[in-house]
């Protein structure tokens, strides 16, 4: 970016860095060079396209030469810009976490499907109940705790997730605003992660309905709480795996969220005991997987008494990314 007779608009900028970045490897090099634009100038992307011909001022260009000088050296955009999208919401992310994927999204939608289909069933036998209980000069019991329960949508009756493992707090955070009434808690290893799932609960307006628990797994945890649905995105890549993970992964994302051990389950092989002691009768554990250890994962839920039989789901590009178990009534 440089010359002493070039004009550096921002359309000219574009053009520069996204073939600059293109030679350095970048999987998405006009993207990338069209968010970084964006944050140096402070506006919104799409904005970029009415301002093709404007001259960026020197500070805002040294800026953006500054960002794209990270991102060559395989910083990652999300951590340079500060946040990332995920289910149609903005989320603050810092090398404390994990970059949210959209692969995350499916184990997501998996979870609100079945936490519906868990409320309408639920909500079918407590109508059932509420016949049973008719007088007998023809009139119906009632009581202040059932009230209570109809008019708070269900306070006695919550839906109670886990999301264990919970990073930048994106799928507690989800959950929470999309399944009114429930009560999530939020656990992570990672105080610094937790400080980040925090500020992005605040931010999207559903703190009270998150309990956030430094734990690992469910170490530090009493023995209640239990759960409806145990939800967890957890390290699962082996060791062996990583030096071939792309550079902005292997050198700048958390390996604490990344690693798992040698196999790849050493750490679902803790979850799962620990999830079928703390799951609800008919309660589910969803867990995000690498499909090369889809097979494992599925025989270690397969093998717990606890749990009925498992199933796998795929992912939209045909490779199973999700293997989920209900607990035994």
């Amino acid at each position: 970016m440089s010359g002493a007779d070039e004009q550096w608009t921002i359309g000219r900028l574009l053009k520069w860095t996204t073939d600059f970045l293109a030679a350095r490897g970048a999987d998405s090099p006009r993207l990338d060079a069209e968010v970084l634009l964006a944050h140096a100038l402070g506006c919104r992307r799409i904005e970029l396209y009415t301002r093709f011909d404007e001259l960026p001022d020197d500070p805002r260009r040294a800026a953006f030469r500054e960002l794209v000088r990270q991102r060559a050296g395989g910083m990652p955009v999300a951590y340079l810009v500060g946040h990332r999208e995920f289910y149609s919401l903005s989320f603050r992310v810092t090398p404390d976490v994990l970059i949210p994927r959209p692969e995350t999204e499916l184990l997501l939608v998996r979870l609100l499907d079945l936490a519906k289909q868990h409320r309408s069933s639920r909500s079918g036998s407590r109508e059932t109940s509420d016949r049973g209980r008719e007088t007998s000069d023809g009139g119906r019991e009632t009581s202040d705790a059932a009230d209570e329960t109809s008019a708070a949508g269900g306070t006695a009756e919550s839906l109670q997730i886990a999301d264990v493992g919970s990073g930048s707090g994106i799928l507690a955070i989800c959950a929470a605003r999309a399944l009114p009434g429930a009560r999530v808690m939020a656990i992570d290893i990672s105080p610094a992660a937790l400080a980040v799932a925090r500020e992005n609960a605040q931010a999207l307006g559903v703190t009270e309905h998150i309990e956030f628990v430094e734990s690992d797994l469910f170490a530090a945890l009493e023995p209640q709480p239990r759960f409806d649905f145990i939800v967890s995105n957890p390290p699962y890549v082996r060791s062996d795996e990583l030096a071939g993970l792309m550079v902005d992964v292997r050198k700048f994302e958390p390996r604490l969220a990344l690693e798992a051990g040698p196999r790849g389950t050493e750490v679902i092989e803790r979850l799962v005991p620990q999830a079928a002691q703390r799951l609800k009768p008919g309660g589910w554990l969803l867990v995000e997987i690498s499909p090369m250890i889809e097979p494992a994962v599925r025989q270690l839920l397969a093998s717990d008494p606890a749990f009925e039989p498992p199933a796998s789901v795929k992912d939209l590009a045909g490779q199973f990314r999700i293997v989920q178990a209900r607990r035994r009534p």
